[in-house]
């Protein structure tokens, strides 16, 4: 079975970090790009961050560029999402999505579409608050 699944969420202090993880179960990352997501109570679906197949290329929302960081390690078929400087209005739950044209210049320029995305994650809460 396929299967992406995120981990590391939880609640955090504002200014504080968290590192995101989402596994690959199934299948080999290795030709995939990722992109992170985030949906919060009553607000649509927000792209936060994608990374191509080799990880070469990136891309970030500006409400958190500077902030988070995507990278990936594909020998252990994971994506990780590190989150500095966390605010309040990053509570959400966050999702990543993978599609199968990874290493083609063409996903970045729609990696923020989320329909473009064949496999996603069940996600995993991020709490920002004191």
């Amino acid at each position: 079975q396929l299967q992406l699944v995120e981990s590391g969420g939880g609640l955090v202090q504002p200014g504080g970090s968290l590192r995101l993880s989402c596994a690959a179960s199934g299948f080999t990352l290795d030709y995939y790009g990722i992109g992170w997501f985030r949906q919060a109570p009553g607000k649509e679906r927000e792209e936060i961050s994608c990374i191509s197949s080799s990880g070469a290329m990136t891309k970030y929302a500006d409400s958190v560029k500077g902030r988070f960081t995507i990278s990936r390690d594909n020998a252990k078929n994971t994506v990780y999402l590190q989150m500095n400087s966390l605010k309040p209005e990053d509570t959400a739950v966050y999702h990543c999505a993978a599609n199968s044209n990874g290493g083609s210049f063409g996903y970045m320029a729609r990696c923020f579409r989320d329909m473009i995305y064949d496999l996603w994650g069940q996600g995993t809460q991020v709490t920002v608050s004191s």
